[in-house]
């Protein structure tokens, strides 16, 4: 790119007037900002983190607020944002709540859970979390601090677009939370959905100075065809900015890491596929990643049927996790599934219920408290005998065990406020290690046909999946090795990034051009 080096002391001398200062300290956090949502915030964060560690250093992955309904529970036995997981696995961590300290989880449209460090501490509406913030912020700066102390460096991710005006007063998602511990960002767009100039243009546009001039530069992100024809375009914004492309990422055909939230719901159609799986799209659904493992089977077709489609026929129906059952019970019964379920297994097929799909199974869901709506309870499907009371404490816990199928091995995690009884349970679908014995947990129908689970990520244990896709009527089974396919894939990202990112150019934005002056550490 032409005037690169002019470009590059331009904006490190802007950065050097605004934010530096006579410390003995060098840059610890760099944010990742977007210019929308699902530019590839996460996924620039992770493969950031994994080429950190690669030279050698600890790095630690961190996000101040998530909305999101796929978590992880951590090590120190919280919950967060999965895609904060996954970062921590680029890293070669184990997750910890100071990765994620503030967590929403919508169960309405104007409405979300709240959880602060890894715990729930309530239903907060849009208005009501406003006036929360001022606590809230003070919890991301806790763990931003606690983790400045463990790690050279912090990569943060944030969330959205820091062009949302609205939302710019106590902000402590992006440019709120930038300006608060004083760290250098990148801006990253996605130009396979159009207008990728606008997007980091108009962006910039609607920054105050203090914000544009801490911003170090630009990654253009999901880039298809010949890098000579998009040349002109970064000249210009280079001049028109003063600051720097720092890479182009290509569009990287099937990389899966599992998402932050939005369902995948398109799946390619597999023409030889020997076991057809049908996913009702629940308003709500939660951890959907569940089903990954599935969708990346080569012989295994996985559709999410959404609003107002007829459910074709399948093998095998799972009722996905849900962040607000009876909310989503009453739209699976709008939808018309009851009648499509009874028809399914009249005929043979077989039904899984995870998490919220599995409390769906009973006979009644009881909320006295409000958790997910107002307080009441509704009548469940009727297909297994049991019912559930959800509880103010919320059950998290990473668990493994044992399929009752096979005495498969299984490891996965418990999110979940239900406590659930009655006289399904004496058949359970797992063994479950504990301090003591081996607990239960989930059902199997009497006919054998209907297994229901609190346990998340069955899929992702080899024996355990396969041991299912034998019981849904799948013969030669052959489960990939699901953590083998994320850890290539996390390894498939930093190839990419270390191949167009100039990663030497970051680090020396990240650094005064004065030596004689080093930046406040953040």
């Amino acid at each position: 790119m032409r005037g690169r080096r002019t470009v590059l002391a331009d904006a490190r001398d802007a950065w050097g007037r605004e934010h530096m200062s006579q410390v003995d300290s060098a840059v610890k956090t760099l944010m990742v900002q977007g210019t929308t949502s699902d530019a590839g915030k996460s996924v620039l964060v992770a493969g950031l983190c994994r080429c950190f560690r690669r030279r050698g250093m600890r790095v630690a992955p961190f996000k101040p607020q998530n909305m999101a309904l796929n978590s992880a529970v951590t090590v120190d036995g919280g919950e967060i944002g999965r895609a904060q997981a996954v970062q921590a696995q680029a890293c070669g961590l184990d997750p910890i709540v100071d990765m994620n300290p503030v967590l929403l989880k919508p169960n309405t449209d104007r409405g979300a859970q709240v959880i602060i460090h890894g715990r729930a501490i309530g239903n907060l509406d849009a208005v009501a979390y406003q006036a929360y913030k001022p606590r809230a912020r003070q919890a991301v700066l806790d763990s931003h601090a606690r983790l400045l102390a463990r790690f050279e460096r912090v990569v943060v991710e944030g969330a959205g677009s820091p062009a949302e005006i609205n939302l710019r007063e106590h902000d402590i998602a992006n440019m709120g939370f930038a300006e608060a511990v004083d760290c250098p960002v990148i801006l990253i767009a996605d130009i396979d959905r159009g207008g990728v100039f606008a997007h980091l243009i108009g962006t910039l546009a609607l920054l105050s100075a203090s914000e544009r001039a801490r911003v170090l530069g630009f990654v253009i992100n999901r880039f298809r065809g010949d890098l000579a024809l998009l040349q002109p375009g970064l000249d210009w914004l280079e001049r028109e900015t003063g600051k720097p492309v720092i890479g182009v990422l290509p569009y990287l055909h099937g990389l899966h890491l599992e998402a932050e939230d939005a369902v995948a719901v398109a799946q390619a159609e597999k023409s030889d596929a020997a076991l057809r799986v049908i996913v009702p799209r629940l308003p709500r659904i939660s951890n959907h990643t569940d089903l990954d493992p599935l969708r990346l089977h080569p012989r295994v077709s996985v559709r999410y049927v959404q609003a107002g489609e007829t459910p074709p026929p399948a093998d095998l129906i799972i009722l996905p996790g849900s962040k607000s059952v009876r909310g989503d019970l009453q739209w699976l019964r709008h939808q018309g599934w009851e009648p499509v379920i009874a028809r399914h297994l009249r005929y043979g097929g077989k039904l899984i219920g995870l998490c919220g799909g599995f409390q769906m199974l009973g006979t009644r869901i009881q909320d006295p408290l409000g958790l997910e709506g107002p307080p009441g309870e509704i009548p469940g499907l009727g297909l297994l005998e049991l019912e559930t009371r959800l509880a103010s404490e919320k059950i998290l816990a990473n668990v493994q065990g044992r399929l009752t199928l096979e005495a498969a091995a299984v490891t996965g995690y418990e999110i979940h406020a239900g406590v659930s009884v009655g006289a399904a349970l004496a058949r359970p679908a797992l063994f479950l290690d504990g301090a003591q014995s081996e607990r239960p947990d989930g059902a199997i129908s009497s006919d054998g046909q209907i297994l229901g689970t609190y346990v998340h990520g069955l899929f992702e244990s080899a024996s355990a999946a396969s041991a299912l896709l034998r019981w849904a009527g799948m013969r030669g089974v052959r489960m990939p090795d699901y953590p083998a396919l994320r850890e290539a894939a996390l390894e498939r990202l930093a190839d990419s990034i270390e191949r167009h990112l100039d990663l030497e150019l970051l680090e020396s934005l990240m650094m005064p051009a004065d030596p004689g002056v080093r930046m406040r550490a953040s």
